[in-house]
């Protein structure tokens, strides 16, 4: 075990990377259980909504992956929203975010939410404080009401030190599948760390609520925090395994007649691998 450290900059413990064997191990053993959890939605019509938040480059995105990794994508769907058209501006806030929640038998994972004019609309000066006042005063009615209408709603907030979070948009500038994640928006944070803060602390002390709180993710360590979340997650819902149905796959039929067509009449994709691999010897 490392010694715990504690570091100026971010005010939190330094804290050791869990083995990566140990990490694939444990990542497939909660990855079997959220099967489980999928299929006991999809029994029993639960409807669950994960909301996932924090700053930029704070490993929502990985984990939102690893949690979908197995899951059927018509039980468990992201919702991650694009800036709002003309139109949507002109609608009630919360509207281009109710056609997404569940129905029966679905998972939908919020990658950002309707907590946007909580953070980047308030710092960019995106909303007016008009409405950023009235977020804060209709999010908990409005997450009451879906929490009274029976939807299991967790909202996880993923905590970046700033240290780390600038670690992670340089290893971005030269990677070429990684560039389309560091955005103007995304240099922009850097420079309104502060600001950042203050918004969420405020955004915390609103709608962090006994019957919706929020779960705080502290995510300087990607596996540590996938492992955390995907482990909480699951200890919050009392679900439980369904008996699936028996299948049994039948004997190859018996070959008639049938002949497939000849090759030359269709047309294949190119053999790229065998050009890698090289002529066998």
């Amino acid at each position: 075990m490392g010694t715990t450290k504690t570091t100026a900059e971010s005010g939190k413990h330094k804290k050791a990377k869990i083995p990566k064997k140990v990490y694939a191990a444990e990542l497939f053993r909660l990855q079997t259980e959220l099967v489980k959890l999928q299929e006991w939605v999809r029994a029993t019509g639960a409807r669950v909504v994960v909301v996932f938040e924090g700053r930029d480059a704070a490993g929502k995105g990985g984990t939102i992956k690893r949690i979908t990794e197995y899951l059927s994508p018509r039980v468990a769907r992201i919702a991650a929203l694009p800036a709002p058209s003309d139109r949507e501006r002109g609608q009630w806030y919360y509207q281009r975010y109710i056609e997404h929640l569940p129905a029966r038998g679905e998972i939908v994972l919020f990658d950002r939410s309707w907590y946007n004019r909580a953070g980047v609309e308030k710092v960019m000066d995106f909303c007016t404080p008009a409405e950023h006042m009235l977020f804060l005063r209709q999010t908990p009615i409005f997450e009451q009401m879906l929490i009274d209408d029976g939807v299991l709603l967790r909202k996880y907030w993923f905590s970046v030190s700033d240290d780390e979070q600038l670690r992670r948009f340089r290893s971005r500038l030269n990677d070429p599948v990684r560039q389309w994640k560091l955005s103007p928006m995304d240099l922009e944070s850097i420079y309104r760390w502060e600001e950042y803060s203050r918004a969420k602390d405020e955004m915390m002390v609103h709608t962090d609520t006994p019957m919706s709180p929020w779960f705080i993710v502290e995510s300087d360590i990607k596996r540590n925090a996938r492992l955390n979340m995907i482990a909480h997650l699951l200890s919050t819902i009392d679900y439980h395994e369904v008996d699936l149905p028996t299948v049994d796959l039948p004997d190859r039929p018996i070959v008639g007649n049938y002949r497939r067509p000849a090759r030359e009449l269709s047309t294949y994709v190119p053999d790229h691998a065998a050009a890698l691999i090289g002529d066998p010897e």
